[in-house]
Order: structure tokens, then C-alpha cells, then sequence
């Protein structure tokens, strides 16, 4: 199906919203988590970290306020329909364009700096960023576009290891705990933490962080991932590290794992951390021109 041009600015007012909205409105499954952990909490230093994010979270909600200063780098996950015939090129165009629009129009903070000069263009923009990752989705006619500005306290909390076969299941479980631990308040606890298994190393920590894009709750479709994340986040919450480092029963909010299949020799594990806030924000964009938006 062969979209109309008028789709391209759709596209960029998308994106400038996206960017806006996620930085106000924490995700539902989100905030669920926090208030069963805040109820469940028996430290008092804990209870009280947590009835502070429960007020920010609101404030975000209904004053409209940025939840947190860090605007993050911008990071766009984009499922292409397989019926859509789009043009690359002024997709991407449309994506930086809503991105520098968002910056620029609301104002955010501009993070976005080279990494030797430290040049700032004061539009969350600049070579490579934001970052794009593209996926196709058989016999769909929409565009999904799901959007994650990721701080740079969690950011820097990524850890890749390129373990061997012989080190099996408890090298990885052993690894993602001595990050987990080594890492502490920094990453701003409770997180979610995702890992990339398999692959090879640019693909591994890409999947790390794409797990910890899902929904809260959600398990890997396969079983045993499935019980070895949940047997990593009981492990992480038992550490006491809590929140914001300060002490306490919940650690982790959620472990999620993305895998694919690797080389006979090697078995990468990365170790991708988001923070408590846990900022994504979705539209689905139709050949038509209807825009949803949602989580």
C-alpha cells in the first residue's frame, strides 16, 4: 500500500509528542508496580522514596510536569507494516525532525552532546542520535512507533560479557548479579532490569535494552527464560539494596530477557538497567492517517 505524502508530518507530530508526553505520563503498568512495591515495603527510609515518586508520578499526570530533568537520548522503535511502502529516507527525516520540534517547542533539556568537542546543538540531536531501530510486521498496514528517552544514570549502568559455553546457566545468573549489585543506587532503583542473551556483541546489548521496553509482568514466550527471569528478580530483591539505594525489599521492579541464537563458541550476556520511571510512549500510525497513541 502506497502512503500518501501528507503521512510524513504525521509521522514528525507523532514523534514531537511522543518525546513530550513520556517525560510526563509514567506508564500504567508502571505505576502499578511502584504502589504494589510501596505497599509491600517494611523499611521506613523505603516507604518514604516511594511515596515520593508516587507524588511525582502525579505531578507529572496532572500539573504536566516533566517527571525528571534527564531527557535522555532519544531512542525510537519503529515496526514497519509489511503492506506500508514508505520512504525510508523522509521517515527518518520525520523522526529527527519531531525530535528537534520536541526540544525546541516544549523546551526539554538538551543532552545530546559530541562525545570529544561536547558540542551541544540544543536539539536532542546530532550524529547517530536519535537512535533508530526498524523491524517489519507481516501483513499489517500501520506504522508502531514505540519511543524511550533512556537516562544516562541507568545508561551508564550497561555491562556486556562475552562468556563461553562451559560457563552455562550460572555464568549468566552470576554475571547479572554482580552488576546488578556493582551498580547499586546509581542506575535510581527500583529498575528494570533487561538482558541480552546470545547473538553476537553489537546485537546482545541491543537486545538487553529492547527488553527493558516491555511491559511490566510480561514473560519471555520461552519457558525457560521465562523462569530464569523470574528467578533472577527474586535474587536481585533479596540483595537489600531497595530504593534509591538506601535499603529495602524491592530492587527490582521487573527482569526481562531477550535472546537469539549465537555462535558454537561464544555466549554473550549484556546487562541493560532503566530506571524506576521506566519512560516509553507508543503511537500507531495507520495508512489512513488515524494516530493511537498509548503505551
Amino acid at each position: 500500500m502506497e502512503v500518501p505524502e501528507s503521512i510524513y508530518p504525521l509521522i514528525e507530530n507523532a514523534c514531537r509528542d511522543l518525546y513530550i508526553k513520556s517525560l510526563k505520563e509514567i506508564p500504567p503498568d508502571v505505576v502499578e508496580a511502584i504502589r504494589r512495591a510501596a505497599a509491600t515495603e517494611t523499611l521506613e527510609v523505603a516507604k518514604r522514596i516511594f511515596s515520593h515518586y508516587l507524588q511525582s508520578i502525579d505531578l507529572g499526570r496532572e500539573q504536566k510536569m516533566i517527571v525528571c530533568q534527564d531527557t535522555g537520548i532519544p531512542i525510537y522503535w519503529v515496526k514497519i507494516g509489511g503492506n506500508l511502502r514508505l520512504d525510508g529516507a523522509k521517515l527518518d527525516d520525520a523522526i529527527v525532525r519531531g525530535t528537534e520540534r520536541a526540544t525546541r517547542e516544549h523546551p526539554l533539556r538538551s543532552s545530546i552532546v559530541s562525545p570529544l568537542r561536547r558540542e551541544n546543538r540544543q536539539t536532542n540531536c546530532g550524529e547517530r542520535i536519535p537512535i533508530i531501530h526498524y523491524e517489519f510486521q507481516r501483513d499489517s498496514d500501520v506504522l508502531d512507533i514505540l519511543f524511550m528517552p533512556k537516562g544516562s544514570g541507568s545508561e551508564n549502568m550497561s555491562f556486556m560479557k562475552m562468556l563461553v559455553p562451559a560457563d552455562g546457566v550460572n555464568g549468566i545468573k552470576r554475571f547479572v548479579l554482580e552488576m546488578v549489585v556493582g551498580a547499586g543506587p546509581k542506575p535510581c532503583p527500583p529498575t528494570i532490569v533487561g538482558i541480552g542473551i546470545g547473538g553476537s556483541s553489537d546485537l546482545c546489548m541491543t537486545l538487553a535494552k529492547k527488553a527493558t521496553t516491555r511491559p511490566l509482568g510480561s514473560r519471555n514466550s520461552d519457558s525457560e527464560m521465562a523462569a530464569l527471569e523470574l528467578e533472577l528478580l527474586d535474587a536481585i530483591n533479596q540483595t537489600g539494596i531497595g530504593p534509591q539505594g538506601l535499603g529495602g525489599n524491592t530492587t527490582a521492579l521487573a527482569v526481562h530477557i531477550e535472546s537469539a541464537w549465537t555462535h558454537i563458541t561464544c555466549n554473550p550476556v549484556a546487562v541493560n538497567m532503566q530506571c524506576w520511571r521506566a519512560e516509553r510512549r507508543r503511537a500507531r500510525i495507520h495508512a489512513d492517517g488515524r494516530v493511537e497513541e498509548g503505551f
